[in-house]
């Protein structure tokens, strides 16, 4: 997560439609704002190939793939975060009152970084578990090829593998991702 932004706090009717007008990406986490930083080259990589790579795993199934830049309810009327990748399945269903944030995504991508690794798996993480809808949740890293996969078993518990290098990922949709085409030039790029 970045920093706190310099405002006052806001509901999130008002968040929401403060953000939309803002040039740059923030999260809100019950009425505090913070900003979204930059990514370095290699993290701003990994983003667009999965996104590549989902698109084509889960295009035969009628799954679009979002960009870094749909905003998501974590927790309706709580939390509005931005993954780096995100899978929605059986069409998009806005939160109610809203035209663009997100409810149900299936998929959920965070690249981890030096900065937001501890938010991405903890307070974003239990945000995400609360969400009927979610079925995969990945971390890539950027220091090896290697993705912790969160899957959502019968009976609602997470079950967690770690793949890397010469391994495939399976989605719970059955798309299916390979490790190495992911990461793929990664490494020549510089990381944060």
């Amino acid at each position: 997560m970045g920093d706190a932004a310099t405002i006052q706090r806001m509901t999130p009717s008002e968040f929401l439609d403060w953000e939309r007008a803002q040039p740059y990406k923030h999260e809100y986490n019950r009425g505090e704002i913070f900003a979204m930083a930059g990514g370095s080259p290699r993290h701003n990589y990994l983003s667009s190939r999965v996104g590549a790579a989902l698109h084509e795993a889960v295009r035969p199934k009628g799954c679009p793939t979002l960009s870094s830049d749909q905003r998501i309810a974590a927790e309706e009327g709580e939390r509005y975060v931005y993954a780096d990748a995100v899978v929605v399945c059986g069409g998009f269903r806005a939160e109610a009152g809203t035209r663009d944030v997100l409810a149900n995504p299936e998929v959920v991508v965070e690249v981890l970084s030096r900065r937001t690794e501890t938010h991405d798996r903890g307070e974003k993480w239990a945000a995400y578990q609360r969400l009927a809808t979610l079925q995969d949740y990945l971390l890539l890293s950027q220091d090896a090829a290697r993705i912790e996969h969160y899957q959502r078993g019968s009976g609602g518990a997470w079950e967690y593998r770690t793949l890397s290098a010469g391994e495939t990922l399976t989605l719970s949709n059955g798309g299916r991702i390979s490790v190495d085409a992911l990461y793929e030039g990664a490494f020549e790029l510089a990381r944060d």
